[in-house]
C-alpha cells in the first residue's frame, strides 16, 4: 500500500531580497528575474512564512551570513545549534585555546620540527576565519615553536571574489610579527574539492608538500594581485610557491594543523595525509606527519581533533526512526553529505528504515555555470519513482546555492527555473499521493549576485528563506514566521508525531481563526508596521541588549522583520 509521505524540500541558496521586485536587476536577483510559475502558485495559494536563517538564530555570531552545513544542522536539530565558529572564538576570546590539551601537545611536538598551517583563508565564516589563523600562529610562537609555515588556501565564493589580497596582506602582517610565513597560496578550487576530482587536490597537495607551483619572490599579497590583473579570482589561484621551491616541504615529523572548522571540503585532502593506502592520486612521497584537525572531519580518521564533535540527541531523524517510520534523503553529491550527516546532527550512520540515494553531479564541466540545471532531473525523476515507499522524504536542490556561488545571474536564473519546475512534480506526486509538504531554503544566496558596482557577489547572505506549506489541507491553517530550528517540529506536527524535549524550536504551523489569522502573529505584524523601516538588501541585523531569554527574544526579533516582507510579492 502506497504511503502519504510528507516531503521537506530544501532549496539551498534561495533567499529573499529585501528590495523585491524593485532592485531585481540592479541586485541580480536570480530568485525574481527567473520565470517561476510554481513557485508564484505556492505564493498564492498555500500558507507562508519567513524564517531566519543566519546569525544568532543558527547559533552564528550576530550579523553572521548562514550557510549549508549550519542550516541543515539546525534544520534538522529542532534546536539552535551553537555553531564551531561560536564555539572557537569563544576559546580564544577567553584565553583558553592555548591550554587545549590536543593544541598543547601538537606545539610540543612542533618545537623540534615544522608546523603547517593549512587552510581557508579568508573572513567567510563558513569554513574558516583568518582570525582563528592569527590567533594560533600567535599561540604557537608563546609556545615555542619557530619554524612554521602557511599554507593558504584563498576562498572567492564565501567572499567577495577578489577579496584574498587584503586577506592575505593582513595574514601576512600578523604572522610576520610571530616568525611565521606564507609557504604557499592555492585556490579552493582546487584544494578543497568535494567531489573527488583528484586531479584538482593533486595540485594543492604537490604544491604544499612538495613545493610544486609557480615559483614568487614577492609578497603572496602581490603575488595575488597580479592574477587579478589576469583575471584570475580568488577560488582558482594557481599553486604558487613562496619558500623552498621544488623541495619537499613537510617531512616526518612535522605537525600539520588544518585550520579549517567545517568538515566537507578538508577531507579529501586531509585523506592524502592520512591514510596509508590513499589511491586519489600519486603522492610521490608520503611524509609521517602529526596531523591534526580544528575540528572532527570525520570520526574514522582517528586524528586528534582540537574542538570535538557535538552530540546532539533526538534530531528529527532519530525521532521519525524510532517511531518505526520508512525515510528517504537524497541530493546529488554536492549536498549529500548534508542532507545526511550534517542533517542527522553530526552522526555519519543511517538510522533504522533511512535510505540514502546519492545522485552524481556533473563533472564535465568546470563550473556549474556551465550546466545550472546540475543534476536536478535525476533527483527529482528518483524522488518521484520512490515517494510512495516512504513516510518522510528530506531531499535538496543544490542549483541556486552552487550557481549562485559562480556569480553568473544568467546562469542562477536558469538554475532557479529549473528546480521550480523540479518541485513542481514533487508537489503534484506528493499530493496525488495524499502527501505533504513544507518548502524552505538552509541560507540565501542566488537573490544577491550583483554589488553595487556591478561586480559578481558570489557570498551567502543574511537575508531571511521562505517557508511554504503545500497540503490538501493547507486553508485550515497559517504558517507562522520563525528560525530553521522550528522545521524539525513542523515536521513532527506534519507526521503526527509528538516533539521530544532536547527540541526547543516551534512548529511553524497554527490553525486559522475566524479571521484567518493567528492572533499572535496579527498583533506583531500591527507593532512591526509602526516601527519599521524597510531594510537594505545588505543591510545586517540591529544589535541589541541581550535579554535573559535570548531564544525568544531573538525569535521576536526575527519575526518582526520577517512580516515586513510580506507586503513584497515574492
Amino acid at each position: 500500500m502506497a504511503k502519504k509521505p510528507v516531503v521537506l524540500i530544501i532549496r539551498d541558496g534561495w533567499g529573499v531580497n529585501p528590495g523585491g521586485q524593485e532592485t531585481a536587476v540592479k541586485d541580480g536577483n536570480a530568485t525574481l528575474l527567473a520565470k517561476t510559475p510554481f513557485h508564484e502558485v505556492m505564493f498564492a495559494k498555500y500558507p507562508k512564512g519567513f524564517l531566519s536563517a543566519s546569525g544568532l538564530d543558527v547559533g552564528l555570531p550576530p550579523g553572521q551570513m548562514g550557510n549549508s552545513e549550519v542550516g541543515h544542522l539546525n534544520l534538522g536539530a529542532g534546536r539552535i545549534v551553537y555553531q564551531d565558529l561560536t564555539r572557537i572564538n569563544k576559546a580564544i576570546d577567553e584565553g583558553v585555546l592555548g591550554s587545549n590539551a590536543v593544541f598543547a601537545d601538537a606545539m610540543e611536538k612542533a618545537k623540534n620540527s615544522r608546523l603547517h598551517f593549512i587552510g581557508l583563508v579568508s573572513d567567510g565564516g563558513v569554513h574558516s576565519h583568518q582570525d582563528q589563523l592569527i590567533a594560533m600562529v600567535k599561540l604557537a610562537k608563546d609556545a615555542g615553536v619557530n619554524d612554521i609555515f602557511i599554507h593558504a588556501i584563498t576562498d572567492g565564493r564565501d567572499t567577495s571574489p577578489t577579496g584574498g589580497e587584503a586577506y592575505i596582506a593582513k595574514v601576512e602582517d600578523e604572522a610576520a610579527k610571530s616568525g611565521a610565513r606564507i609557504a604557499t597560496i592555492v585556490g579552493r578550487y582546487f584544494a578543497m574539492d568535494r567531489d573527488k576530482r583528484w586531479d584538482r587536490v593533486k595540485l594543492a597537495w604537490d604544491a604544499i608538500v612538495l613545493g610544486k607551483g609557480e615559483k614568487r619572490e614577492v609578497l603572496a599579497s602581490e603575488a595575488v594581485a597580479d592574477y587579478y590583473r589576469l583575471d584570475k579570482t580568488d577560488e582558482f589561484m594557481p599553486p604558487m610557491i613562496f619558500t623552498e621551491a621544488d623541495t619537499q616541504r613537510v617531512r616526518d615529523g612535522d605537525v600539520v594543523l588544518f585550520f579549517n572548522f567545517r568538515s566537507d571540503r578538508a577531507r579529501e585532502l586531509s585523506e592524502a595525509f592520512l591514510y596509508p593506502d590513499f589511491d586519489g592520486f600519486d603522492r610521490e612521497v608520503t611524509p609521517k606527519v602529526n596531523f591534526v584537525t580544528l575540528t572532527q572531519y570525520d570520526e574514522k580518521y582517528g586524528c586528534p581533533e582540537i574542538f570535538s564533535a557535538q552530540t546532539l540527541d533526538r534530531v528529527l531523524g532519530q525521532v521519525v526512526a524510532d517511531a518505526g517510520l520508512a525515510q528517504m534523503r537524497i541530493a546529488e553529491t554536492e549536498k549529500y553529505p548534508h542532507v545526511t550527516y550534517f542533517f542527522n546532527g553530526g552522526e555519519e550512520a543511517a538510522y533504522k528504515g533511512e535510505d540514502r540515494v546519492i545522485i552524481p553531479s556533473p563533472k564535465d564541466v568546470p563550473t556549474y555555470d556551465f550546466k545550472p540545471e546540475m543534476s536536478a532531473q535525476q533527483v527529482t525523476d528518483t524522488v518521484v519513482s520512490k515517494l510512495k515507499d516512504y513516510d518522510m522524504v528530506i531531499l535538496n536542490f543544490a542549483n541556486p546555492d552552487m550557481v549562485g556561488h559562480t556569480g553568473v545571474v544568467e546562469a542562477a536564473v536558469k538554475a532557479c527555473q529549473t528546480i521550480d519546475a523540479d518541485v513542481k512534480a514533487i508537489a503534484e506526486e506528493t499530493l496525488r499521493l495524499g502527501g505533504k509538504l513544507l518548502i524552505t531554503a538552509d541560507h540565501g544566496n542566488c537573490e544577491f549576485m550583483r554589488n553595487a558596482d556591478g561586480s559578481p557577489h558570489t557570498a551567502h547572505t543574511t537575508n531571511l528563506v521562505h517557508v511554504f506549506y503545500v497540503a490538501a489541507d493547507a486553508d485550515n491553517y497559517i504558517v507562522n514566521d520563525g528560525i530553521l530550528a522550528d522545521v524539525a517540529p513542523t515536521m513532527l506536527q506534519m507526521l503526527g508525531l509528538a516533539q521530544p524535549p532536547q527540541m526547543t524550536g516551534k512548529s511553524l504551523l497554527a490553525p486559522k481563526t475566524s479571521e484567518g489569522k493567528a492572533p499572535a502573529k496579527k498583533a506583531a505584524k500591527k507593532a512591526a508596521t509602526k516601527t519599521a523601516a524597510k531594510p537594505a538588501a545588505k543591510a545586517e541585523p540591529k544589535k541589541a541588549a541581550a535579554p535573559a531569554n535570548l531564544l525568544e527574544a531573538k525569535k521576536n526579533a526575527s519575526l518582526k522583520k520577517s512580516l515586513r516582507l510580506k507586503k513584497w510579492r515574492r
